[in-house]
């Protein structure tokens, strides 16, 4: 809630020690406090104090304003030590929510999370990303609407963060979109940001699905805990997550951990991974396989005129296909040869392969181990795993969330909002709605299509 007359008055008095309680004297101090909360470094005041060094009083004026904002809650006691029991201060995570989605190629998941980042539920259903996007983007709206039916939050939505196949430029520190890049050539010059902004009132975020889900995986996946780790996505294109000390690393312009333009040689023939490896070398030979009778399995697929996808090459490797499986370890191989020079660069705890073919078969992620514990030095493998993912379709939509929550309350983004205790409120984006308000809105949008698709909840 916006904060109240009383209390703003209040704030511009002298307190204490003749300090006058203003944006430019309480902001930097609300920023620290809220953020050890928000991140569970401190939970007590005694806490708060030691690693903010900030004074007994000044920590609790500042509480009592993050309390009065409704951004966090002295409501639980702790456990006693000897003497009275603490007042645990927690981030009140649930007072509004983030809506997220991840678009795919053949799929969108929209889900609803609290401040926190967490994810409350879940929803995915085919589409086809090729479509009209007035469409699609009536659809997610639809679909954000229903998954807030079921999940509101007090005040409302704070933000969007949506995940798509390509690579999204770097931004500034908790910057919001204020146009829309490049997601697929389908959706050139169309405003997705810009309408989601308008029929939401909230701040937009976008990242790549490969920044998404390596976000996902660290914080809710296997690399929970983790301070280094590489996230592998195998598909049509193959692109890496770099975490270092804990955080992802984007590079200059968020376009860290394109591993899959890297030039390779598989047979005599020279070209990038993406190529030689990717989903779709897997399906080309697949078929060529399929029609020259090398793999039994696919071709009897064919003469029953299925089609030949990478989905079916793999599921006919994992029954001990010899075509089938000699793809899969060359498409492997040449990944796990490219791995292999990133973990000796980086050295970490955890490498995560994700996609579809590694979720299906055994061997492809065999062939990565066998060419990443061959390629590199022995201290960088000697405590080195390898896995595949667990988390499928959930690991975007758990990143998407986690980029919100992170950009909401990074310091350079929450010092111009904190004091009204909303983001709406922040000016730069008060002053991108009003721009919005003055143009003319996107073309009508076509009836929303008629899916099918499962939920879950969390």
């Amino acid at each position: 809630m916006p904060i109240s007359a009383p209390l703003h008055a209040e704030s511009l008095r002298p307190r204490g020690r003749g300090r006058p309680r203003t944006v430019e004297t309480a902001a930097p101090s609300l920023v620290e406090l809220l953020n050890l909360v928000r991140s569970e470094t401190a939970t007590t005041r005694q806490e708060l104090e030691r690693h903010s060094d900030l004074g007994r009083a000044v920590v609790a004026d500042r509480l009592t304003m993050l309390s009065d904002l409704g951004l966090v809650d002295e409501s639980e006691l702790g456990t006693a030590t000897g003497g009275r029991a603490p007042r645990l201060v927690r981030f009140a995570a649930r007072r509004a929510a983030i809506l997220v989605a991840t678009l795919d190629q053949t799929a969108i998941g929209v889900g609803v999370a609290d401040l926190s980042g967490t994810l409350l539920t879940e929803h995915h259903e085919a589409a086809d990303l090729t479509a009209p996007p007035d469409q699609l983007t009536e659809r997610l709206g639809a679909l954000f609407r229903w998954s807030l039916d079921r999940h509101a939050a007090a005040e409302g939505v704070w933000g969007i963060s949506l995940s798509v196949p390509g690579t999204v430029q770097g931004g500034a520190e908790g910057a919001f979109m204020t146009s829309t890049p490049p997601i697929v050539p389908a959706w050139d010059g169309y405003p997705l940001v810009e309408t989601l902004t308008q029929g939401f009132g909230v701040p937009v975020w976008i990242r790549s699905s490969v920044e998404t889900m390596t976000m996902g995986e660290l914080h809710a996946g296997a690399g929970l805990g983790q301070r280094t780790m590489l996230f592998i996505k195998v598909g049509r294109r193959i692109g890496a997550g770099i975490v270092c000390d804990g955080q992802l690393f984007r590079g200059a312009q968020g376009a860290a951990g394109l591993i899959g333009s890297l030039p390779v040689t598989s047979g005599g023939q020279t070209g990038s991974l993406d190529a030689l490896a990717g989903s779709d070398m897997i399906q080309r030979e697949g078929m060529a396989a399929a029609s020259d009778g090398r793999s039994p399995v696919l071709a009897d697929i064919l003469r029953r005129g299925g089609e030949i996808t990478a989905i079916e090459v793999s599921q006919a490797a994992q029954v001990g296909d010899p075509a089938a499986t000699a793809i899969l370890a060359t498409s492997g191989h040449l990944i796990g040869q490219v791995v292999a020079t990133l973990a000796n660069a980086l050295n970490p705890d955890l490498i995560v392969l994700s996609g579809s073919l590694v979720q299906t078969n055994d061997i492809l992620l065999a062939a990565v181990r066998e060419a990443v514990y061959g390629g590199s030095h022995p201290l960088v493998t000697r405590d080195l795993r390898i896995i595949r993912s667990q988390m499928g379709s959930s690991a975007g939509l758990v990143g998407a969330a986690r980029v919100a929550s992170e950009a909401l309350f990074a310091p350079s983004f929450l010092k111009e909002w904190v004091m009204q205790g909303r983001p709406l409120a922040h000016p730069a984006f008060a002053d991108f709605l009003g721009q919005l308000a003055k143009t003319p809105p996107p073309a009508p949008p076509m009836p929303p299509i008629t899916q099918t698709g499962k939920e879950s909840q969390t």
